[in-house]
């Protein structure tokens, strides 16, 4: 069995501020960095053997703070698990795209990256980790669109519509060639 603890970045000002972040190299905030050492207390009590991020800063400086605790080294940064790519959204509030491109500015074509394009992107690349470390236990920290969309295509009976809190861990595991969700969207340690 291989086990994946699939992680969302800790918080930004962006995602205080209600900003589509995309792409953008966003650092994580104070309390962003907080929630990532309560999210590496509660790991430091289980074992894990390898830790991989997205590229993006948010993402890398939670692991940063994760493999401090945990005496890991980062495996690697992965851009297939990196946000998906917001457009000509990126950095602006609903209210900035109501008032830029009307109402109905979902309709339209922003750049944004397709839910199928990022489904097919982030699966992928968990299953490239997955496929490199059989019989491990891996953390992977990324972000919450693309972690939803990657959960999407691998469980097409999970319900993924509620957003994953900052710093959760859903917890995966490939036995064969079967994944199972065993955990999603926990973020107990945020509570103690």
């Amino acid at each position: 069995m291989t086990t994946i603890g699939l992680i969302r970045h800790g918080s930004t000002a962006w995602n205080k501020e209600g900003r589509a972040q995309g792409h953008t190299d966003n650092p994580l905030d104070n309390e962003g960095l907080q929630q990532a050492a309560l999210l590496a207390e509660r790991l430091s009590t289980e074992q894990w053997d390898y830790l991989y991020s997205s590229d993006l800063l948010r993402a890398r400086q939670t692991a940063e703070v994760i493999a401090t605790r945990l005496g890991m080294k980062i495996a690697g940064l992965v851009p297939g698990i990196r946000e998906m790519n917001a457009g000509q959204i990126e950095g602006t509030t609903e209210q900035d795209r109501v008032e830029r491109w009307g109402s109905e500015w979902k309709q339209l074509d922003l750049g944004l990256e397709s839910p199928e394009a990022s489904e097919i992107r982030g699966s992928q690349a968990i299953e490239d980790i997955a496929e490199k470390h059989p019989g491990s236990r891996i953390l992977v920290v990324s972000h919450g669109a693309i972690l939803r969309s990657s959960l999407r295509r691998l469980f097409p009976e999970l319900n993924v519509t509620v957003l994953l809190s900052n710093t959760s861990i859903t917890r995966i595991i490939k036995s064969d060639s079967t994944w199972n969700c065993e955990l999603y969207n926990c973020a107990r340690h945020l509570k103690i």
